[in-house]
């Protein structure tokens, strides 16, 4: 079993930066992909970003490719998404999530993210 809770979100105008953070606790986090996803209003969950526990070969959506950056701390048990330029289109709750066995199974309470026009 993994806790995950999520923290950085807020408003932010368009063009700006956020970095959203998500700490683990619970069993090894180091040995989890993690992975970022995002749900806007009225959308379904979309994935966002993913990294393997070793910290290499990351993936991100076509959306945000360019603008955000994946990123762990297994000493932390932290992982983090560095969002620059942002968009209104990147307004969501974002939540962050551990895989086990192939899927996605453990997932956070999400945090707001509001970029203003």
């Amino acid at each position: 079993q993994v806790q995950l809770v999520e923290s950085g979100g807020g408003l932010v105008q368009a063009g700006g930066s956020l970095r959203l953070s998500c700490a683990a606790s619970g069993r090894t986090f180091s040995s989890y992909v993690m992975g970022w996803f995002r749900q806007a209003p009225g959308k379904e969950r979309e994935f966002v970003a993913q990294i393997p526990w070793s910290g290499g070969s990351t993936y991100y959506a076509d959306s945000v490719k360019g603008r955000f950056t994946i990123s762990r701390d297994n000493a932390k048990n932290t992982v983090y998404l560095r969002m620059n330029s942002l968009k209104p289109e990147d307004t969501a709750v974002y939540y962050c999530a551990a895989a086990e066995g192939g899927s996605y199974k453990y997932w956070g309470q999400g945090t707001q993210v509001t970029v203003s026009s």
